[in-house]
């Protein structure tokens, strides 16, 4: 097994964890600078536009959490996860969805570079 699938798993839930939280100290230095998030409704969100909304409580995630295996694919510099998320932004069930982080290592410190979330209807 490699240190992605080893690794990665465990700091895709860290991550998600922060940013339910809204701990953007420990969220910020798990996405890279140049971050990208594409949304379910296909919103576009950059690492400072996304952190700051969740800083702010703009976008206030109440749960943000794998339901599926987290599966990986690749190794070292680069790989990607895939797994169903739910995602609720209030007390409602919210939305399950598809889920791909593409993950880069950089000088032995895996950070996210791109999101992509997916409504499964």
């Amino acid at each position: 097994m490699g240190s992605a699938a080893r690794d990665l798993p465990d700091i895709e839930r860290l991550r998600l964890r922060a940013l339910v939280t809204a701990d953007t100290g420990a969220a910020a230095p798990l996405h890279a600078d140049d971050y990208q998030l594409i949304t379910p409704n296909g919103s576009e969100l950059t690492k400072d536009d996304y952190l700051r909304a969740i800083e702010s409580g703009q976008l206030r995630y109440r749960v943000f959490e794998a339901v599926s295996d987290i599966a990986v694919l690749g190794d070292a510099p680069v790989a990607v996860l895939r797994y169903q998320a739910r995602i609720s932004f209030d007390e409602g069930p919210g939305l399950i969805c598809w889920h791909t982080d593409c993950y880069r290592q950089r000088d032995n410190r895996w950070q996210v570079v791109w999101s992509q979330a997916t409504a499964i209807a």
